[in-house]
């Protein structure tokens, strides 16, 4: 029994050949994959104003032509220099001039040489394809072809002109599929038709489908690129017409000036009128406009190559990827990891961030920890960044889009000016806690005992005793807390930063002896309840068991204002972080003591008890 024939599938993807890899857009989104020279796919996606956005005006029909040809222009342009980039790398040594460049004004030579070939590019198209068919037709016998007339020798002379503008862009393209690099791009061109064809054909999405689908496609831009050629002699001739009745003078000189200025001005309208025959001719399959289709297919033949697999592989990468990120809006923007100017990808991180809804401040910090430079500096003074660098400041920001904490990657972070490792395991220190410590450290005297109950990462036992240490006050510190594998990397940060630090597994003072003259403690406040509302960097990632503070977030102070002045020697001082709203129910815990006193923090919230007996 024979298979049924599968669903032609509809597809709006679009898509452009570019070095070494392809570039795919949708109606949201366009993502371009590229190999780089170690033979890894990078991907740069991002996301774009879907059409019903869009002003009425820009997809009025003609007028969408225009828009959409600008757009390709200016877009085409950009990802192929962004391909370019990724394709080189940066393994050859800049010159002296580069180098100088770089550092003494912060240049990037590529940005320049981009700029220069968009301009010359645009240029020699101009020269190509309307100065050059204008000044071959000034050769031509006056009395046969006469460029000025409105009648049958002026309706010759536009088409002769028109048919060497064709001929012209035929030999153009021969001649550049004769380039190494440029033949590599065409094989790339074929990847990309060969990609959307085995889509529309309902295939799955793999090499081997991909290879057995034809290269040519009807919604292809060199087919566009063929009726801008015809559509031109139309509108051409009809433009002369008009220019012959009305601006032409004896002087052959002016006139050919005007011939070019209203080609370039009927240029609009040629593209426009072209966009909807390509939109009228790809939608129908019948075979009668065929011969309206065929021109462009055949030309089709010069501009797409069979491609190898792994330039099939960089189309179905950049196909799939618009596929996924059209249907799931949550999935972040990707970019290239180039060398270039560090601002570029530093708005680019930020905007990406944005859209997360992630402090845009923590892209600064991961450019600043990444370069080793002052993060002060990172949004006021330009850098060159190498494609090493680039790769792993893109790292870092892709892994803190999928919402794990930025110290928790970093592997690390600063409290009270001391490096503590961080991870899953405890709580990332907050700044409101240096407070905290701030205040131990101001309350401690010389020869005191100093117990951290619920240490963490053993943040606080540090700073107290390395500051202390430090004004020549040393004291004895103790540190507690429940979980072993909190303890073991508290143990590890004491290590790391030289604390002579006593560390004890304990449910709070179960297996403690002796007294203290000060405890301190940043416990588990969260209430259970609003868990589930916290950031997600905070509820997936850090543990629940140093979060949650029972039903109102106060279980772990009742704990401790049964026990604690059974383990504080007299005149010792208990010290306490709370949460928002809590100070006032904290201190009420505490009865027959010498005095208690709620302070806020550097916001002005009431942010920590002080009880002393």
């Amino acid at each position: 029994m024979k298979d049924k024939k599968k669903k032609q599938k509809c597809v709006s993807i679009g898509g452009q050949a570019v070095l070494e890899g392809v570039m795919m857009r949708g109606k949201s989104v366009m993502a371009t994959a590229v190999r780089d020279p170690e033979g890894k796919i990078q991907v740069e996606s991002e996301r774009l104003e879907p059409p019903e956005k869009k002003s009425r005006f820009s997809r009025l029909p003609f007028i969408r032509g225009v828009v959409n040809f600008v757009h390709s222009l200016v877009d085409g342009n950009r990802i192929l220099m962004r391909s370019a980039d990724v394709a080189v790398g940066d393994d050859e040594q800049p010159t002296k001039a580069e180098q100088w460049l770089r550092e003494k004004h912060k240049i990037h030579l590529g940005d320049i040489l981009n700029w220069i070939s968009i301009v010359l590019g645009v240029g020699l198209a101009l020269v190509i394809f309307i100065w050059l068919p204008q000044w071959v037709t000034g050769f031509l016998p006056a009395e046969t072809f006469d460029k000025t007339s409105t009648g049958w020798s002026g309706f010759w002379f536009n088409l002769t002109e028109g048919g060497i503008r064709l001929g012209i862009f035929i030999l153009y393209i021969l001649f550049i599929s004769l380039i190494p690099s440029l033949k590599r791009v065409f094989m790339y061109h074929g990847a990309e038709h060969k990609t959307i064809s085995c889509f529309e054909r309902g295939e799955e999405l793999t090499v081997e489908n991909v290879k057995k689908c034809s290269r040519v496609h009807d919604r292809c831009g060199t087919t566009f690129l063929f009726l801008v050629m015809i559509v031109s002699i139309l509108v051409f001739s009809l433009a002369n017409i008009v220019v012959a009745r009305w601006l032409y003078t004896d002087n052959d000189k002016l006139n050919g000036v005007i011939r070019f200025a209203f080609k370039l001005l009927m240029l609009p309208i040629v593209a426009g009128v072209s966009y909807e025959i390509l939109r009228l001719l790809s939608k129908t399959k019948n075979k009668f406009f065929l011969i309206f289709k065929a021109p462009g297919l055949l030309l089709q033949r010069l501009t797409t190559r069979e491609p190898q697999d792994d330039m099939i592989e960089c189309a179905i990468t950049a196909f799939n990827t618009v596929l996924e990120m059209e249907a799931d809006p949550t999935i972040p923007e990707k970019v290239f990891a180039t060398a270039g100017k560090m601002s570029f990808l530093l708005k680019n991180t930020k905007k990406r961030f944005s859209a997360a809804d992630i402090e845009e401040d923590e892209a600064e910090w991961i450019f600043a920890l990444t370069l080793d430079i002052p993060k002060s500096s990172v949004a006021t003074e330009e850098y060159i960044l190498k494609v090493a660098q680039a790769k792993e400041i893109i790292r870092i920001a892709d892994e803190r889009l999928t919402g794990r904490p930025l110290w928790y990657i970093i592997g690390d972070t600063d409290f009270y000016g001391y490096t503590i490792k961080v991870d899953e395991r405890v709580l990332i220190p907050r700044p409101e806690t240096e407070e905290l410590a701030s205040l131990v450290i101001g309350a401690a005297e010389e020869g005191q005992s100093v117990l951290d109950l619920c240490t963490g990462s053993g943040a606080i036992a540090i700073a107290v005793y390395k500051e202390l240490e430090k004004r020549g006050t040393p004291v004895k510190v103790t540190a507690v807390d429940i979980s072993a594998d909190a303890l073991a990397l508290a143990k590890e940060n004491a290590e790391n930063n030289g604390a002579d630090v006593t560390f004890v597994q304990s449910d709070l003072f179960k297996r403690l002896r002796g007294r203290f003259d000060i405890i301190v403690s940043n416990p588990p406040y969260i209430p259970s309840a609003d868990i589930e509302g916290l950031q997600r960097e905070v509820r997936d990632y850090e543990p629940r068991l140093a979060l949650d503070g029972g039903a109102d977030g106060l279980d772990i102070y009742r704990k401790i204002a049964q026990e604690a002045m059974k383990y504080l020697n007299r005149g010792g001082t208990l010290i306490m972080e709370v949460g928002e709203g809590e100070a006032e129910a904290v201190i009420r815990m505490f009865k027959s003591v010498s005095y208690s006193m709620i302070i806020k923090d550097f916001n002005g919230v009431d942010r920590y008890v002080k009880v002393v007996i």
